[in-house]
């Protein structure tokens, strides 16, 4: 039988409905999933150790949550995941303004209603998607808007004075009832504002302008806070800090492959850029080891975070950048390169919050050193370590590529917009580096090949065996003594 058949108070008696708190409904519905090791938290990677079995928790203790974290952390997505654990549809009495229950109606209209038509009273189902509420907590946001204020069109109207409480226009909370309320962004609230959710979460009942209904409304409440606003815009209120029950901390992704996942499932990537531009995986842990080395650059302050957002626009970026490449050059398909890496830089300097040394070196020079310290960061992972200090005769892999730049001291020029036939002819020009990439990479695809050469120069560039200079159409690399010695 399909519930939405059921429209009145009679028929949903008769079938033997029984209410439920939200909370309950959670709990209940999050036990199921976890007996049938259904995942509760699904499209959320790196937590599964850490905080979702602390959501899992506050959910069973049946708590409101208050999650704390700094900016890109899916805060907000956990929030609307719990949608999943609702019941799929709830009974409503018809016209009420706050999702009256039909067996345990809180509001006068519905009492009345109740009263009036007995079990002819109409229902209608709501579903859960229709059961989550979201409000971001700004300065102007006032009482009347959270909570509800007295209306006096409706008093005129209705021929009511200000002392009957059918005046009242209900704000967001009361008209969220048996849903999940989200206030993200909690420390932004007005300290007044945060008061008057006192009452709300501990005793149930509400105050606008002198009236103290008891409403015992039923909702699960969450907030999203970050720990830099604790300080710098604001801070929760001690006693409202108190009846949140689980406080849960959020964190960026600990690992390079978790933080590909969600690059890979979050990035918008249209069809036609998946079948024409290759990117090797080499390409795809650069991406992301130039976000954790943002994370702890000198020129970037750690207190502000530096969301998970950022990969995913800077992927989309290095896709764009190859795919116009492309386009100009007339080729049909092509791999992504190391050089367009420098399309990402949009993505990086409008998502980074610079200390002052940051802003003395400029936001596009930090975000260039950001790409090289990724490069040096992940080189050890393919190719031997390049010691800082050696002996002379001491020989290294490396050797037959310097002395390839060292004997072609006029530079070698690598141009952005080459053809990919004109790019790898460029590349293989530097014989030495097949043999290297043929010793130590030897199982590397064709598409990856011509990455790892780039990548190659970049890191010698890092370690300071060659040198790189940026120019308008490319990027040339050079043996740091070559042209000098060659000069005298």
């Amino acid at each position: 039988m399909k519930v939405q058949t059921i429209k009145t108070l009679g028929e949903l008696k008769a079938w033997g409905y029984q209410s439920k708190s939200i909370k309950d409904e959670l709990r209940d519905n999050l036990i199921e999933k976890i007996k049938h090791k259904v995942p509760p938290f699904k499209g959320v990677h790196g937590y599964e150790n850490t905080v979702v079995p602390e959501l899992e928790r506050a959910i069973l203790s049946r708590h409101n949550i208050n999650l704390l974290g700094l900016r890109g952390q899916a805060k907000t997505r956990l929030a609307r995941l719990m949608l999943e654990l609702l019941d799929e549809y709830i009974p409503v009495v018809h016209g009420s303004e706050i999702n009256d229950d039909p067996l345990q109606p809180i509001s006068r209209f519905a009492i009345e209603l109740i009263k009036e038509k007995g079990d002819a009273t109409p229902i209608f189902w709501l579903h859960r998607s229709e059961r989550f509420a979201e409000k971001l907590a700004t300065p102007d946001v006032t009482v009347a808007d959270i909570i509800g204020d007295v209306d006096p069109i409706k008093a005129a109207n209705l021929k009511l004075s200000y002392a009957d409480d059918r005046v009242i226009h209900y704000g967001m909370i009361p008209r969220a009832n048996r849903c999940i309320f989200v206030i993200n962004e909690l420390p932004d609230l007005q300290a007044r504002i945060q008061v008057a959710l006192f009452n709300i979460l501990q005793e149930g009942d509400i105050q606008i302008r002198g009236f103290k209904l008891r409403l015992n409304l039923d909702m699960q409440f969450i907030f999203t806070a970050n720990p830099e606003d604790y300080t710098n815009r604001g801070s929760i209120v001690t006693p409202l800090k108190d009846r949140i029950g689980s406080q849960i901390l959020t964190h960026y992704p600990q690992d390079i492959e978790t933080a590909r996942r969600i690059t890979q499932q979050e990035a918008k990537i249209g069809a036609q850029q998946q079948e024409s531009i290759t990117v090797p995986d080499v390409a795809k842990d650069l991406l992301e080891q130039i976000v954790f080395e943002a994370r702890e650059s000198e020129y970037i302050d750690a207190k502000s975070g530096v969301s998970a957002r950022l990969s995913i626009t800077a992927y989309e970026n290095l896709l764009s950048t190859a795919e116009l490449r492309a386009l100009k050059a007339g080729d049909k398909t092509t791999t992504v390169r190391l050089s367009d890496f420098t399309g990402i830089i949009p993505s990086i300097t409008g998502k980074v919050e610079l200390v002052y040394e940051g802003e003395q070196e400029g936001a596009a020079q930090v975000a260039y050193h950001l790409i090289g310290e990724a490069v040096q960061r992940l080189f050890p992972n393919y190719f031997p370590e390049i010691e800082k200090l050696r002996k002379p005769d001491d020989e290294s892999p490396y050797d037959a590529i310097i002395s390839w730049f060292f004997n072609h001291s006029e530079g070698f020029d690598l141009l952005d917009e080459l053809r990919d036939k004109e790019y790898k002819h460029v590349l293989d020009a530097v014989t030495p580096l097949d043999d290297l990439l043929g010793e130590y990479q030897p199982t590397l695809s064709k598409e990856a090949t011509y990455f790892m050469k780039e990548f190659v120069l970049w890191g010698l560039v890092q370690f300071k065996q060659l040198s790189k200079y940026r120019f308008t159409e490319g990027t040339q690399f050079k043996d740091p003594y070559g042209s000098f010695i060659n000069d005298l």
